[in-house]
């Protein structure tokens, strides 16, 4: 058995981030060597987080070389926790308190314009990712995270969603391939994550294993309330599947990621979308049938905001309700271009309107001018009218100053 293991990062540009070389030995105590930026302000806490996690895992001896970045006490304590089960093969988890704040749950229809990415491996990108005002931040566990990090960054997602303010964005985590990622689960699950993304997703059977997986974590540790699903297709046979698993439980949205799309079709991405017009209209068609929402791929250029105005007009004529974002200031441009215009409120106000008077005289037949209006109808103007007044453009009572024109 090894008895030492490194865990976390360290070198130039890391940030808030430590790195944990840890020896288990026979005899002489414990000895921890820390090396830190704000070891005078800090030290003596630090010193105490790591003594009180010995003790808690039962280690007598052992040497801790401790590089320390700036990381708050939640990811020491997961780059310590990684080492040491590691290690001992312990299962027991050293748990920091969960927020009171994170404890909210969302619901299946919420807005989910925006998603942003964070490597599930670096903490400086977590700490205040909220305060961008995402719809949605995901902890990455899959593409971001490299193969020799992965089970340590689960340690350190798990922590996040404990630990960190989320600002009251939907709190994401993509985890791996299944069925590698089904193991993720067991340290997302029992921390309030609401929505789980699922990648490279090719059958409707991929969903029924991560349900399965949840609803038996979700039974031993008591857990009630929702945790939805995003399944991302990433591949020929996933576009060809879309609908089944669209239909599945638990999904509240679809994605497509187009980096992987491309790669399998042997083509190029570009951001006129010429080459996956087709499989772009199949998930909305898909999400569309199912009632559920479909999501875009990121745009990478993260330097070019008029490109990703257009390619979000593009997205929304397409039927897409949001798109992934890789940096913050794609986030206003992708609200902005999602949210509905002018001319689709008004539009929108129009059609609720009729649908008013319509109910109030106890007619069964909606109509605006000579055209009849369908229950569906409705239900997206209605959509569009909740939308514009969450995103303060439009006041909720709009309807005395639409009554007075």
């Amino acid at each position: 058995m090894a008895t030492i293991a490194t865990t976390g990062n360290k070198g130039k540009g890391i940030r808030s981030d430590c790195q944990v070389t840890l020896e288990l030995r026979q005899s002489g105590g414990i000895e921890i060597r820390l090396t830190s930026k704000v070891k005078v302000m800090y030290g003596e806490s630090i010193l105490t987080l790591c003594n009180h996690m010995f003790r808690f895992y039962n280690i007598g001896h052992a040497l801790l070389e401790l590089d320390d970045t700036g990381a708050l006490e939640p990811v020491i304590a997961a780059r310590l926790e990684a080492a040491i089960r590691k290690l001992t093969g312990s299962t027991l988890e050293f748990l920091p308190e969960m927020l009171p704040q994170n404890s909210y749950h969302t619901e299946k229809d919420r807005d989910r314009f925006s998603r942003l990415y964070l490597p599930g491996n670096s903490p400086s990108l977590m700490i205040n990712a909220g305060i961008h005002k995402p719809n949605g931040i995901i902890l990455d566990l899959e593409d971001a995270v490299a193969v020799s990090k992965k089970e340590e960054a689960r340690f350190l997602v798990r922590n996040a969603l404990r630990s960190i303010d989320f600002y009251g964005a939907e709190r994401m985590v993509r985890i791996n391939q299944v069925p590698a990622g089904l193991e993720d689960l067991d340290y997302i699950v029992p921390h309030n994550v609401n929505l789980i993304l699922v990648p490279k997703c090719e059958s409707a059977g991929q969903i029924a294993q991560v349900n399965q997986r949840i609803e038996a974590i979700k039974a031993e540790k008591g857990i009630s309330g929702n945790i939805w699903l995003m399944p991302i297709i990433e591949s020929a046979l996933g576009v060809l599947k879309a609908h089944e698993i669209a239909t599945s439980a638990n999904v509240v949205a679809m994605a497509i990621g187009l980096e992987d799309y491309t790669a399998d079709l042997g083509t190029r991405r570009t951001n006129e979308g010429t080459e996956s017009f087709f499989a772009r209209s199949m998930v909305v068609n898909a999400c569309k049938a199912a009632g559920i929402q479909a999501i875009d791929s990121v745009f990478s250029d993260i330097a070019d905001m008029e490109a990703l105005k257009q390619t979000v007009l593009r997205s929304k004529a397409l039927g897409f309700d949001g798109m992934g974002c890789i940096h913050p200031r794609q986030i206003r441009v992708i609200h902005d271009n999602f949210a509905p215009d002018d001319a689709e409120i008004e539009k929108a106000k129009k059609i609720v309107n009729a649908f008013i008077e319509a109910t109030d005289k106890g007619l069964g037949v909606v109509s605006l001018g000579t055209k009849m209006i369908d229950p569906p109808v409705v239900k997206r103007a209605q959509h569009t009218i909740n939308l514009a007044i969450s995103m303060g453009m439009l006041q909720a009572d709009w309807r005395n100053e639409f009554m007075a024109v």
